[in-house]
């Protein structure tokens, strides 16, 4: 067992935050503590994003900062997606970090006096040191991310991920749920979760590379249960509320669309990335922008609460003017509820650098900065709405909360009074739409306590 304390930035994706509680867990086990501050700490850890090239930047600067502010004798370790892309480049470029270490590779080495950097290869080696499968220290908010699956089989022709993160892995079916127990009852330290968050970078595929998964079998001639249906059914039991994130849209089928109704959080986190279908498929990817709005539609046909939230990019090799007036129409038309936009980044080894029409980054910029404005004022318009209404928000903070509409940590939240404690759910009325944020009241009927609730959804419109 080892003393000191330790630090962890994270950077990048809620599946990074998933394997730095993974790391936390694992640091703690080692008999190490988690420090007040950077400063004040024996370890140091950077979890790095290197999705695009601003993410790589920020993950150098978060670095060097680190290494400005921590006291003498203090280990720094960098660790996650760029370490894992280029371990040998960034220990050569960077002598202020004491260790690189990939996916495979436990942090506690590099307590000891010598700086041994660990580099590993373009694709992660299995290894007994498997982060999917760590565990990790009890929540310390009313929510947590499930990971519950690493890596990708699609081939985007923009994104670089499986390169590093490999193939996709799904965890076991049980392994989720006992992570999902434990979660959900909290312990020494935490507090109970009351929302739990399944992420995966396809998450609708999860279980498929396990044939024989539990998703797989059928029961008397009957149709399989997909891997994501039966575990969003058997988690759902556990929580008040089930959220899903990442869902590439040709996997959005009916069954799918049910289930996570089902689950009374109606928020539907869709991969789009453009609409315009030759453009798509010179992204290599599914589907038109139609096709996007049927479906939309149809789900807000079962449920008029329905919360949608895309992300799309721009410059993308070949886009024409035409390919951006049809994501322009159908922001309009969609009225999604959150939307991000991010400028193309060529990244080695991916079909896109390969492709000619390179769009210039200054009409890109132009296209994302008309997308941005666009969207802006939907989104407004979409919380507007919600003002008069009644919602059961969770109380994430002393202050602070979120109604099923607003994933944690992506979108706006609704500020409550401060005299709710962390973890109620409690029905209030929305007030006011401050930007992206809300505001909500207890019930006047409540004489301003609140209504406390066991739902996980909407309330009384």
């Amino acid at each position: 067992m080892r003393s000191g304390q330790y630090w962890i930035h994270t950077l990048g994706c809620p599946k990074n935050q998933v394997d730095s509680d993974k790391l936390a867990g694992t640091l703690l086990a080692e008999g190490l503590r988690p420090a007040s501050a950077p400063g004040e700490a024996d370890l140091l850890v950077v979890n790095t994003c290197a999705f695009i090239e601003p993410a790589r930047q920020e993950s150098v600067d978060t670095i060097l900062e680190l290494h400005d502010t921590r006291r003498p004798g203090a280990r720094l370790v960098v660790t996650g997606c760029l370490a894992e892309r280029a371990g040998s480049e960034l220990a050569d470029a960077l002598p202020e970090i004491d260790l690189v270490a990939g996916f495979g590779a436990p942090l506690t080495g590099a307590l000891l006096p010598d700086r041994v950097p660990v580099l590993l290869g373009a694709r992660p080696p299995r290894s007994s040191f498997d982060l999917l499968e760590l565990p990790r220290p009890p929540a310390r908010a009313p929510w947590a991310y499930l990971k519950v699956a690493e890596g990708c089989d699609r081939a985007c022709g923009f994104c670089a991920i499986p390169s590093f993160r490999g193939q996709q892995r799904s965890r076991r079916h049980g392994d989720l749920l006992a992570e999902a127990e434990s979660l959900a009852a909290g312990g020494p330290g935490g507090q109970p979760v009351r929302e739990i968050v399944l992420v995966a970078q396809d998450l609708a595929s999860y279980g498929r590379d396990r044939s024989a998964g539990r998703g797989a079998r059928a029961v008397a001639g009957a149709r399989a249960v997909a891997p994501i249906i039966e575990l969003v059914r058997d988690v759902s039991t556990l929580f008040a509320r089930t959220r899903l994130l990442y869902l590439y849209p040709s996997a959005l089928n009916d069954e799918l669309v049910d289930t996570i109704l089902a689950t009374g959080v109606p928020y539907f986190d869709l991969s789009l990335q453009h609409v315009s279908r030759p453009h798509l498929a010179r992204m290599r990817r599914w589907g038109e922008g139609e096709r996007f709005l049927d479906r939309i539609e149809r789900i807000r046909g079962l449920d008029a609460h329905a919360t949608f939230r895309s992300s799309f990019i721009l410059g993308y090799p070949g886009e024409t003017e035409e390919d951006h007036d049809r994501l322009l129409a159908f922001l309009e038309a969609a009225q999604l509820d959150w939307a991000g936009f991010f400028l193309f980044s060529p990244e080695e080894g991916t079909h896109a650098v390969t492709l000619a029409d390179q769009v210039p980054r200054s009409l890109a910029l132009e296209r994302l900065q008309e997308c941005g404005e666009l969207q802006d004022g939907i989104t407004a318009q979409r919380r507007d709405q919600l003002v008069g209404q009644r919602r059961v928000v969770l109380v994430d903070a002393p202050g602070v909360g979120r109604t099923v509409h607003e994933a944690p940590e992506i979108d706006g939240v609704v500020r409550v009074p401060r005299s709710f404690e962390s973890g109620a759910l409690v029905e209030l009325a929305i007030t006011a739409s401050l930007g992206t944020d809300l505001e909500a009241q207890a019930l006047p009927a409540d004489g301003g306590r609140g209504r406390k609730s066991s739902l996980a959804g909407l309330g009384s419109p």
